[in-house]
């Protein structure tokens, strides 16, 4: 987050800076009473730890639905790749013929001329160091063999053959669909990337987190849903009854000191979770952004 707030601050974002700051200080102070802790989230999508409780409530609130499905299947829909100037017309453009192919098909579907396109959707954003471009993608669940291959063809008509090719798209049978859903809802982008695929593949590459490409991505996606559903609605939330408030008379407060990867007690300088950063990470973290990529 350091070095992203770098990056905002050389291209004069204060507003870019400002959310990556909230994201470095998510959690950093916290406090403890009876084996529960609190704190303050910072909420956004490039944040790994709010990300992952984001994650775990889309997947508690979709998947009692999507169980019912009967023959659901896995799609992958993707263009060609490209630089990183014309990545947010290529965002916009995805969020855009998504749009117009599922409203086609409810509109037809609503005069008795077809059915309904049902699923979920998420967009993802991959970047590739070597030829240096960026390849926006959806991963999609459907509720159905006949969606998913509706999806493939329009996709291509939509996009044509200048853009992508049905062999670049991918159409398969789910076999696991808490498994299916836990691989679309993602971050959006990957934070740690392999600089050589083929090295990669043989175990012999060191995963790199290049962040003037993550940062890329991120300003892309901007006020960008990224994962949603379509032709259908979830079943009406309980609300629950706010709870009392309720004032702490024993409790402890913990700083975060990333020098030692934990929470110190304020008072007593005693760590939290005693927990030892493994090795890979510490030496990715520290050697491995790469800041040169414009």
């Amino acid at each position: 987050m350091l070095v992203l707030i770098d990056i905002a601050k050389e291209d004069g974002d204060e507003i870019r800076q400002k959310a990556y700051w909230n994201t470095y200080y998510c959690q950093q102070m916290i406090v403890t009473s009876d084996g529960r802790s609190y704190g303050k989230y910072c909420k956004n999508r490039f944040c790994t730890l709010c990300n992952s409780i984001r994650k775990a409530e889309l997947i508690n609130k979709y998947f009692p639905v999507m169980s019912e499905w009967e023959n659901p299947y896995f799609v992958t829909l993707t263009v060609k790749a490209c630089d990183a100037k014309n990545l947010p017309r290529y965002i916009k453009k995805f969020i855009q013929g998504f749009q117009r192919i599922s409203a086609t098909h409810r509109k037809r579907y609503q005069r008795g001329k077809g059915r309904p396109l049902i699923g979920v959707r998420s967009l993802e954003c991959n970047f590739n160091p070597v030829k240096r471009t960026y390849n926006p993608h959806f991963h999609i669940i459907t509720r159905d063999r006949y969606t998913a291959e509706v999806l493939v063809d329009e996709w291509l008509n939509l996009w044509t053959s200048k853009f992508t090719n049905r062999v670049a798209q991918d159409m398969r049978p789910v076999t696991d669909l808490e498994a299916g859903l836990i691989e679309i809802i993602k971050y959006g982008s990957k934070i740690f990337t392999e600089p050589d695929m083929k090295k990669s593949l043989k175990g012999k590459s060191r995963v790199m987190v290049y962040a003037r490409a993550l940062d890329n991505i991120f300003k892309a996606m901007k006020r960008t849903r990224i994962f949603d559903r379509f032709g259908f609605n979830l079943p009406a939330q309980k609300t629950n009854e706010i709870s009392s408030t309720q004032l702490l008379s024993n409790f402890e407060e913990w700083e975060y000191d990333s020098s030692k990867s934990d929470w110190i007690n304020t008072s007593t300088g005693s760590p939290l979770a005693n927990y030892q950063l493994p090795v890979l990470i510490e030496s990715t973290l520290k050697d491995f952004v790469n800041l040169t990529l414009k």
